[in-house]
């Protein structure tokens, strides 16, 4: 299940959007809009929801979240970007991981 989140998830939505991992949730987080694709098999599909929403490809950023453990990670493809100084599938910047912290916070736990 892949969902355009725009609100808060209810514990029951967020479930059955980990179904495809069993426990962890893919996301595409667009910081400046302060929301985020959540769920599928591929970050590429949460960018391609965002971009159709409007949203611009250098405020996009991929990780996940394990529900179990309640934590978030920085790691998709879609995250390569040395035009952008992030030369790694790791999100490098603690500001734009703070942003992606908090919007994950509120939209996802």
């Amino acid at each position: 299940m892949l969902l355009l989140v725009e609100e808060k998830l209810d514990d029951e939505f967020l479930l059955k959007v980990a179904e495809d991992f069993k426990g962890y949730i893919k996301f595409v987080v667009d910081i400046k809009q302060e929301i985020l694709a959540a769920g599928g098999l591929k970050h590429v599909d949460g960018e391609q929801i965002l971009l159709k929403n409007g949203s611009s490809q250098e405020d996009l950023w991929g990780g996940g979240l394990d529900l179990e453990t309640n934590e978030v990670d920085f790691d998709s493809m879609i995250n390569l970007r040395p035009s952008q100084g992030n030369a790694s599938r790791e999100v490098l910047s603690e500001e734009v991981r703070n942003r992606i912290q908090e919007i994950v916070r509120k939209l996802l736990k």
